[in-house]
């Protein structure tokens, strides 16, 4: 069975940092593109970036280039995102997901979900 686990969110000051982790297990993480997204309450769901365990390559969202840093680390086979100069309006739950794409596409791409780690930025 494949599965993903977010962790590292948690209540960070506007301009602070903060880098989330996925964990994944039940599947080869060399076949996969491995994206992180999230989702503020009563908005829909956003991509934000993807990293391709096969190649390295890496896809932004215009929301999150620049500020945030996908990688991954192949023998946990964990997928980080760094982020850093956060804002309040980044307060949302984040989720990563795996799909078969090399490149970020929309959510209901996606068949593979973690849990969510939530992430609060004050200002």
């Amino acid at each position: 069975d494949v599965q993903l686990q977010a962790s590292g969110g948690g209540l960070v000051q506007a301009g602070g940092s903060l880098r989330l982790s996925c964990a994944t297990s039940g599947f080869t993480f060399d076949d996969y593109g491995i994206g992180w997204f999230r989702q503020a309450p009563g908005k829909e769901r956003e991509g934000l970036s993807l990293i391709s365990t096969r190649d390295g390559s890496t896809s932004y969202a215009d929301s999150a280039k620049g500020r945030f840093t996908i990688s991954s680390d192949k023998a946990k086979k964990t997928v980080y995102l760094q982020m850093m100069n956060l804002k309040p309006e980044d307060t949302a739950v984040y989720y990563c997901a795996a799909g078969p794409s090399s490149v970020l596409r929309a959510p209901d791409e996606y068949m593979y979900w973690g849990q969510g780690t939530l992430v609060t930025v004050s200002s």
